[in-house]
Formats: C-alpha cells, structure tokens, sequence
C-alpha cells in the first residue's frame, strides 16, 4: 500500500488568488508546511488528513503590514494575545513598527543592543509568523541600518514624521524625552533626509536585496497639527471626532506627502510607502507626487478603520487614532481611489490600547485626554469582505491588497498567494454569514472596539499557518507557531 503523499487536503474550496478576476473551485494539497497541489478533485487517499471547506473561499493567509504589538501593554503580553486576534481575522504574518523611545520597551540607545531584546521577547509568543519595521531615531541609527539587515532581516524602515515638534496624542512643547535621543540630535526634515541616504546607501551595498529594501512613512506635518491643535481647543463648536480630525487637517497630510516625497527624490531612494492616507487631500497628494516624480515607487496604504469609520462612529473617544478618522466624505474617496487601484495595500494599524490605557476615567470622553490608537486586525479581512463586496470590489483584488502587494514589497517571498512551494497560509472565509462584532468575542485583551456593534457579512471560518490550523469556530488553537520572518525571504 503506497504512503500519503501529503499531510494535509483541504477539500471543495473556491479558490482566491491575487492575480487574475475569477475564483476556482479546488482542493488544495499540502506537504511540509508548503503547498504542494492545488488542483480540482485530489482523491482523498493521498492525504493523511482531509479537511472539508465545504464551499468556502480560501483567501491566501493575510499578511497584516501594519500593527503595533507592545506599544501600550509590554510585548511579552501583546504577542501572545494580539497575534492570537490576528489569527482569528485570518491573518498569517504580522508586521510589526517598533522603535527605541518611550513605549514600546521605553529605552533609548543603539539598536545591536535594544533589538536582540525585542526578538529574545517575541520569540516562541506569535501565533502567527511575525517581524518587525524599525525606525532610525538618531544618527547611531542610520549607522546600524546595513547591520539590521544583513544580521536581522530587517528590510523596512520608518518614519514618524511629526514626532519632533507634536506628541503621540496631541501638542507637545518637548519630544526630547519622548523620543530619547541625546541633546545634540533633532528628529527634523534633515534627519529624515540623511535616514533616507542612509537606507540608500544599504540598498547599493546589496543589491540583490535592494528591491524589498523601503522606508515607510506616516505623513503628518507637525507645525499645521500644534496651531491648530490650539485653535479647534478654543472652538467650543467643535467636539470629539470632528474635534480631532479638525486639529490634525488633511492638508497637514498632504504637505507631509509633498516633502516625503521630494525628500525621497532629492536622496534617490526609490521605495517609499505611505503610511494610513485618511482624506482625499493625503490621497491627492500621494498621486500627485507619483506622476512628478514618476522614477519614485510609491506605495500607498490605507486602513481598516479608516475605510470603515468617520467621526459620527459611536465609538467616539474609543476611535482616536493617528491621522485621524474623517468625516464621511473622505471615507467615500478612500473606497473610490481603493477601487481604482490606487491604493496598494489595506493593513489594520492594531495597536491594543486598553481601557484604561485609553483614558482614565475622570476624563474619559475628552478626546485630548485621549490616547490615540486601536486594535483591530481580527475584523481586517472580514470587514473588507463584507464591505467591499457591497462596492462591487473582486475577490482577487480583495486577497492583492491584503495578502500579495505587502507580502511583495516588504520581503515575504513566500507568503501572499496560495500557489505551489510558497507558504501553505490560508484564510477561509465564508462570505454568507452575518455576525455582529462584540469585543467580547476577541482574544484582544483591549476589552472594547471602535467596530462595536457593526454587522458584517462574511465571516473567517478557519485560519491555517504554514499548513497548521490555528483557528476554527471562534478559537485559536494550540501553542504559539509563529516564525520570525527574516527580510527579505527566500
């Protein structure tokens, strides 16, 4: 009697690549973590185990480009919860920002020490594969940029644009402590000049990298956000959301993405990424900025909550986050320019802030009292599912922007499309189910949701990683699997 030739077939899929506008029906074969065949009718007796999809769609694990695990609870607590959340949402890689300063692991000092800190912590935590973005807050930084990548797989980098001059959560007269730099450093526009010459410089010292070598940036202009930071806090006509949004304006965004982007074409660095473009003028601004600078390949990013919220949201306060949310007529161009294949990639942004963290109570609904952030990467693919599918927007572009294009630009050779010897990552999601989100029912530890109370209609069945089931009927199953993933993959 012949031996099984795989370890696993899931059976009756339809099948959702990034490429391409047609879904499959198929089966899909899996042999050491990898996916080995993917093809209609596998008889059964090849596999030592058969699962049955019965007709869902299998949408290549999500690689969530944009979290924040430790930024607000230590990391050695995040990573096991808000991977455990990332599971749930069919998420299979998690890309982390982190950075020396306040949160995070409140430290300062040069990353060869504070890095081999982060990954001793992270490691054996993630139930889902997991790597990190970081950003170079001085000039020992810029220094140890070709180090992080040859030695740690770090391949992406970052910039917080407005970190010099206006806080986390509103204005601040002084981020020297904040940040933890040295008395003789400044976190400015020149600053990010000489990070960008600096991540071009490793770029040509390897070349065979230098493709997935990017910087990524959030684009908010600090100068625009303290004045009028200052003038909405004197119009008692204004409040909550609206309050917030009104104090960090859109076109605060769309000059950050005006000097990002001369900034990259004065330093030809080539691979720019625009971090959470919120309005119509961040959006305008980002295709402006590609057609004038047309040897520049920018990638534009947009989040969950963004797509989903505006500033009536009932969540009020529980819904600040940095750029804000809009009102609802940019929330409409951000779905225009997102079916127009504008936008590359649909991320979560999850930063678990708990409650109490969110604002202690005696101030609790005073949005400047407020910490900025949300969690939210459980309900990243079923609320663009449900969302999207409402607009007319396909499975496959769908399964582009939450798997293909990230996976691409930031190094996961072998992760974002369910195709023979990459990763054996799978979402499946049954695009029929109406359920109504309850943070209750999340493996957050947050204790609350911006997304409360929304009714989606598609729901994720079951999560598997590298060909192991993590999730299934509302549970995360097993011990932590996740594999830190060194940048770029092979």
């Amino acid at each position: 009697m012949n031996q099984p030739e795989f370890d696993l077939l899931i059976k009756n899929v339809r099948l959702v690549r990034p490429h391409g506008n047609v879904v499959h029906d198929s089966d899909i074969a899996i042999n050491e973590g990898k996916f080995a065949l993917i093809a209609p009718g596998i008889d059964v007796s090849r596999a030592k185990r058969v699962d049955d999809a019965k007709g869902a769609l299998a949408f290549p694990g999500v690689v969530d480009a944009h979290m924040h695990s430790g930024i607000y609870s230590p990391l050695y607590e995040d990573a096991i919860s808000e991977s455990k959340a990332a599971a749930m949402g069919g998420v299979t890689s998690s890309l982390n920002y982190f950075r020396t300063g306040q949160y995070y692991l409140n430290k300062g000092g040069p990353y060869k020490k504070f890095y081999p800190e982060v990954l001793k912590i992270a490691r054996g935590r993630f139930h889902v594969d997991y790597g990190f973005h970081l950003a170079p807050m001085d000039r020992e930084h810029i220094r140890e940029i070709p180090e992080l990548i040859e030695k740690h797989g770090v391949s992406s980098f970052k910039i917080f644009m407005f970190y010099g001059s206006h806080g986390l959560h509103g204005a601040s007269n002084s981020q020297k402590d904040f940040l933890m730099i040295g008395e003789d450093e400044r976190y400015d526009f020149a600053h990010f000049e000489f990070i960008m010459r600096g991540i071009q410089a490793a770029r040509e010292r390897f070349p065979d990298r230098a493709k997935q070598i990017s910087l990524s940036l959030h684009c908010e202009t600090a100068e625009v956000m303290t004045a009028y930071t200052e003038l909405v806090q004197k119009d008692k006509s204004l409040s909550g959301l609206a309050a917030y949004s009104a104090s960090r304006p859109q076109h605060s965004e769309g000059l950050a993405v005006f000097i990002a982007s001369y900034l990259a074409h004065e330093t030809a660095l080539p691979n720019i990424n625009l971090l959470h473009l919120s309005s119509r003028k961040a959006v305008q601004a980002a295709m402006m900025m590609a057609q004038t600078f047309p040897h520049i390949d920018f990638k534009r990013e947009v989040t969950i909550g963004h797509l989903m919220l505006d500033i009536h949201s009932k969540a009020a306060v529980l819904a600040k986050v940095n750029p804000p949310i809009r009102p609802r007529e940019d929330v409409e161009f951000l779905w225009e320019a997102l079916l127009a294949g504008e936008l590359d990639w649909v991320v979560s942004d999850h930063a678990c802030c708990r409650h109490e963290m969110k604002s202690a109570k005696r101030y609790f609904g005073n949005i400047w009292m407020t910490k900025s952030g949300f969690g939210g990467t459980e309900y990243l693919l079923p609320s663009l599912v449900s969302e999207g599918t409402k607009r007319g927007m396909g499975y496959n572009h769908m399964a582009r922007v939450l798997s293909w294009n990230p996976a691409q630009r930031y190094g996961l050779n072998s992760k974002g499309d369910i195709a023979h010897g990459f990763d054996a990552d799978i979402a499946l999601v049954n695009p029929a189910k109406t359920w109504t989100i309850h943070a209750k029912d999340s493996a957050s530890t947050q204790g609350y949701t911006p997304f409360e109370g929304l009714e989606l209609s598609a729901s994720v069945e079951a999560t598997y990683l590298r060909g192991e089931k993590i999730y299934e009927n509302g549970q995360v199953i097993g011990k932590p699997k996740g594999k830190y993933l060194f940048r770029p993959t092979t």
